[in-house]
């Protein structure tokens, strides 16, 4: 890999690590804005007006798609938009911990899925990281007796097709980005997310109505503006120049980031063994990052001694 190539790869990685923030901070605006909203509901608003605000920025852009450009937008926008209804549906019928935990398995799913379509072993490193990264999120959102899956229900087998989903929607996003324009996918995978949440708020539930808190018109417009016209144009863009294993684990930072963010706003408490989990989780992160690196150098080293052996 040239100086030139790391570095793109080194400012992608970056970008999914910033995302991640705005992620992770963003469950507390999602929290506060789900206290006026329906998450249907929320979910279309929130898609809706990030669709009109990039069409309005990316018109120009939109207009050079061919039909093979809206094809691949509208999968992308299937997969995203069926992440996050059984995500919403299955939260009815199981805990939070338990969700984060299980919607965390799309880690680990990446990479055998990618291996699955694509034919092409991803390496150990990625294997062992995204083990020590799930291992990390368990830590980090199961907390309680110790007994979280002894009862698995409807719930936690919806939250495994989210997570499942949310995994398709990594590789569909790393097949289509470097074959046509990135920010134009992330614009039309938005705008079916928003149609089809918007569909599904109409038939499924009710407008709130009077009772919209003013704050929650804050939360929607962060997540609106940071959270999916900033973070999706980017992931859309990063995935150009990054793997589909690297983003997932960079990506699972989110949960770093939300369960800090609970501490600074909700007052949530921060044990010892979510402290070890936020540790694998960044050790996963230093091993996807430096682990190729530090093998080729010491593959490099190995052929240096056997040669002067020889």
């Amino acid at each position: 890999m040239s100086w030139m190539t790391r570095h793109k790869v080194l400012l992608a990685d970056s970008a999914l690590v910033l995302i991640a923030l705005f992620w992770g901070f963003g469950f507390v605006a999602m929290k506060d804005a789900l206290n006026s909203f329906t998450p249907y509901w929320l979910l279309a608003i929130r898609f809706t007006a990030s669709f009109v605000l990039m069409s309005l920025i990316f018109r120009k852009r939109l207009q050079k798609l061919k039909a093979n450009d809206i094809k691949a937008g509208l999968l992308v926008g299937l997969f995203l938009f069926l992440g996050f209804a059984t995500q919403t549906i299955g939260l009815n019928y199981t805990t939070a911990g338990k969700q984060a935990f299980i919607t965390a398995t799309y880690v680990v799913i990446v990479p055998f899925l990618s291996w699955a379509l694509k034919k092409i072993f991803p390496g150990y490193i990625s294997i062992i990281a995204s083990l020590i990264c799930l291992g990390g999120m368990g830590l980090l959102t199961l907390q309680g007796n110790g007994d979280a899956f002894s009862n698995l229900n409807y719930g936690d087998f919806l939250t495994l097709f989210c997570a499942l989903f949310f995994a398709c929607h990594i590789l569909a996003i790393e097949r289509f980005a470097p074959k046509m324009d990135p920010l134009a996918l992330a614009t039309l995978q938005i705008g079916t997310t928003a149609l089809l949440s918007f569909i599904s708020a109409i038939l499924l539930e009710e407008w709130p109505g009077a009772t919209i808190a003013p704050s929650a018109w804050w939360s929607i417009a962060f997540t609106v503006l940071l959270c999916t016209v900033f973070a999706l144009s980017v992931q859309n863009a990063a995935q150009k120049f990054t793997p589909s294993t690297h983003a997932s684990i960079l990506l699972s930072l989110e949960s770093v980031f939300g369960a800090l963010s609970g501490i600074l706003f909700l007052g949530e408490i921060f044990t010892p063994q979510m402290v070890l989990g936020c540790s694998l989780i960044f050790f996963a992160v230093l091993l996807t990052e430096t682990g190729p690196i530090l093998f080729q150098h010491a593959a490099t080293f190995v052929a240096k001694i056997k040669a002067m052996n020889n």
